[in-house]
């Protein structure tokens, strides 16, 4: 058996491919190997270790009982609009590509996939998206919408730098992996979680109340972050999600 535990690090079947390139570097640095699964290219869940649950596409909010809003009702400012050109490379990045404004195939693979790795105890990781997808498949729900945790003067930073100052939980299995109770981190996503699903608890905030990670109260290491540590490559308490995450699959390799 290999030392290098195998970590899954899920995605789009169309593109994403700098999101994976950037998440299998962190895995590798961390010690393990990773493996990229997609609905249209899945593994054999029995030989995952670990399980990183990547960014992308809104969860189809079906899921949680509730209907896309109407696009009709949606308006846009100048603000809006200038921030959409200025994040225009980094949603080329993000490759946000589905169907539609969903992605049904991809969300029926990670519910199943983390169903599977909640059952058998593997460690998991769930980035934005990741975050949000894990408290739904665990019976909670979503804001589609964080435009009104901000003030008109402030707004939601959206960045791939560290643009938010988030506060972790005392005595969250985060603040021992992150060792602060205070760090900045990137922000590039527009819905957040509201209500928690069964045995969810929150780790850590920012100051508008918006939820920034959360974790299960009974697992070694199941946690859930709005931002992208992949993409804080030069973050050594960022990337020790990661090692965390390796050195929690390479244990349960042995057990």
């Amino acid at each position: 058996m290999s030392d290098r535990p195998v970590i899954g690090i899920t995605g789009p079947d169309r593109g994403g491919y700098a999101a994976w390139a950037m998440t299998a570097l962190a895995v590798l640095r961390a010690g393990g190997t990773p493996r990229r699964i997609r609905p249209g290219y899945s593994y054999q869940e029995s030989a995952l270790d670990g399980l990183i649950i990547g960014g992308g596409t809104d969860v189809d909010p079906l899921h949680y009982g509730e209907e896309p809003p109407a696009k009709s009702q949606m308006a846009f400012s100048w603000k809006d609009w200038l921030v959409s050109l200025a994040l225009f490379p980094l949603r080329i990045l993000f490759a946000r590509h589905s169907a539609g404004d969903y992605d049904p195939d991809r969300d029926a693979l990670e519910k199943q996939l983390i169903s599977h790795a909640l059952y058998a105890g593997k460690p998991l990781l769930g980035i934005c998206r990741g975050a949000q997808l894990l408290n739904v498949t665990l019976g909670g729900s979503l804001h589609q919408s964080i435009e009104h945790f901000y003030s008109e003067g402030t707004g939601n930073p959206r960045s791939v730098l560290p643009a938010k100052t988030v506060m972790l939980a005392e005595n969250s299995t985060l603040a021992t992996v992150l060792s602060t109770r205070r760090c900045r981190v990137n922000a590039l996503h527009e819905q957040s979680i509201k209500e928690l699903g069964g045995d969810v608890i929150v780790s850590a905030r920012e100051a508008s109340g918006v939820i920034q990670a959360i974790e299960l109260s009974y697992a070694n290491f199941v946690i859930g972050v709005q931002w992208h540590p992949e993409y804080m490559p030069q973050s050594i308490r960022q990337q020790g999600l990661f090692r965390h995450l390796v050195y929690t699959a390479r244990a349960g390799q042995s057990s």
